[in-house]
């Protein structure tokens, strides 16, 4: 389906074009992963300028480059989109597309778990009519945006993911989406380096409904200590109806129980007075959390909940996550949780929940591999430390820690649990192999700025 046209795209932007008319089937902002048929929009930051890139863009296929500058390198002829600002463009595309869809629109932002959140959102949505969904987390001003501008015309749902580590970075982004429901997932000490308190937290992350619809609906964790402050702020700017999730009885999605084994996770909730069971296909109690909420926008999305419950039973964590990988090693294998791509105190002591779960072969370990968790201000290394209540609660065998923040646990824990520490993470690799052995189960999580990825990565590489 075309998305963009030379008219349509000129009209959004009030840009002038030059060269041949085209259509295109794509948009994109990164000249690495350009395919044929992209609109190719040439954004200038700090340290890299997408007009640079233009001519290989549009050498891989793109049948035009939004620009706010004749770049170098290309004909006379070549097809551009001249604009202002290139910046203003992408966000001018992304208001036509969301002006032009008629589809049913979601926002998921939160402290932790927005971006599983929305992926199963997208999952069981994607069942039930033509979804649209940002990829990966692209919740940022120019992720968000950018993920508007790609939405089919014939979209029936889309879901957009809205983050931020500063206070006025989701009001923006919300009265782009402009969203039917809006759903925070949780308040937690995220970001404090830049935030007073967690009530300030609360108030960044109520900013989604700056933007909500008409009649629009606020999804809320009911367990949180600031639901009411978010309730609160959700009726002050005008939402029609306030409704939450979580294990309080007076929750509109109440969590009655669940069980955890080590790939999947089993749910008895009522949804209201509807009786539910079902099983979702990764394992952790945040993710049966989590899941109510799902549940709570697909029915105020226009969905079916028990066809969404149902299909979350083949739901995959999301890349960095906690994918589960086998890694081959001397005498056998290792089950390998997959946790690296970001980490604050309260989805540290979740993923060590999840790897408490898991079963090693006999004699084997659950091993944690954890980087720093980053813009934690001055409580950063209390934070750390205080990880070790969740390592003894769940009685994780040996922590390996990487990071200077990370030595205030490891200098916590009990002799027995230490694994080792080291400064960084490629220095942690060492320590790690020389002590994992088959059958064991090794968790690794950290900051996205840790680079525990690398450990993930040297782990697999070594069992090829």
């Amino acid at each position: 389906m075309i998305l963009w046209t030379t008219a349509e795209a000129a009209a959004a932007t009030a840009g002038t074009p030059s060269g041949s008319m085209w259509e295109a089937f794509g948009v994109s902002i990164d000249s690495r992963t350009v395919q044929p048929g992209d609109l190719f929009i040439a954004l200038e930051g700090p340290s890299h300028d997408g007009h640079d890139h233009v001519a290989e863009s549009l050498a891989k296929g793109a049948v035009c480059a939004m620009v706010h500058r004749l770049p170098e390198g290309v004909p006379d002829d070549a097809p551009l989109l001249l604009v202002g600002n290139t910046m203003r463009g992408l966000e001018d595309l992304g208001r036509a597309s969301r002006n032009r869809s008629a589809a049913r629109i979601g926002a998921v932002t939160g402290s932790v778990g927005k971006t599983g959140t929305k992926e199963m959102l997208a999952h069981v949505l994607s069942r039930q009519g033509a979804t649209h969904a940002s990829v990966g987390s692209f919740n940022n001003h120019w992720g968000v945006p950018l993920s508007l501008a790609r939405m089919p015309r014939d979209a029936r749902f889309a879901i957009f993911e809205l983050g931020m580590n500063h206070p006025g970075e989701i009001t923006p982004l919300s009265r782009m989406v402009r969203p039917h429901v809006a759903a925070i997932t949780t308040v937690e000490a995220v970001h404090m380096e830049f935030f007073a308190s967690t009530l300030a937290i609360a108030d960044a992350k109520a900013e989604i409904f700056d933007g909500i619809e008409p009649l629009g609906i606020a999804i809320l964790p009911r367990d949180n200590r600031h639901f009411h402050h978010l309730a609160a702020a959700a009726e002050a700017a005008g939402v029609a109806g306030i409704q939450s999730f979580g294990s309080h009885i007076e929750s509109s999605a109440r969590l009655l129980d669940c069980g955890i084994d080590p790939h999947s996770t089993a749910v008895f909730a009522l949804l209201r007075d509807h009786a539910l069971s079902y099983r979702i296909g990764i394992s952790g109690r945040h993710w049966a959390t989590n899941s109510l909420a799902v549940l709570l926008m697909v029915q105020s999305l226009g969905g079916d909940t028990d066809k969404a419950a149902h299909a979350l039973a083949d739901m995959t964590a999301p890349k960095g996550r906690g994918e589960r990988k086998t890694v081959t090693v001397a005498g056998g294998s290792i089950e390998l949780i997959d946790e690296s791509y970001n980490a604050s105190p309260v989805s540290m002591k979740a993923a060590l929940a999840t790897l408490a779960a898991a079963k090693p072969a006999k004699a084997a370990r659950r091993i944690a591999v954890l980087g720093d968790m980053r813009e934690l201000g001055g409580q950063g290394p209390m934070l750390h430390a205080g990880l070790n209540e969740a390592v003894e609660l769940w009685n994780i065998d040996l922590v390996f820690t990487a990071g200077p923040l990370m030595r205030h646990l490891h200098d916590a824990l009990a002799p027995q649990r230490r694994g080792g520490h080291a400064e960084s993470s490629d220095a942690v690799v060492e320590l790690v192999r020389a002590t994992v052995k088959a059958g064991d189960v090794v968790m690794v999580k950290g900051s996205a700025g840790s680079r525990m990825g690398v450990v993930v990565k040297a782990l697999q590489e070594e069992g090829r």
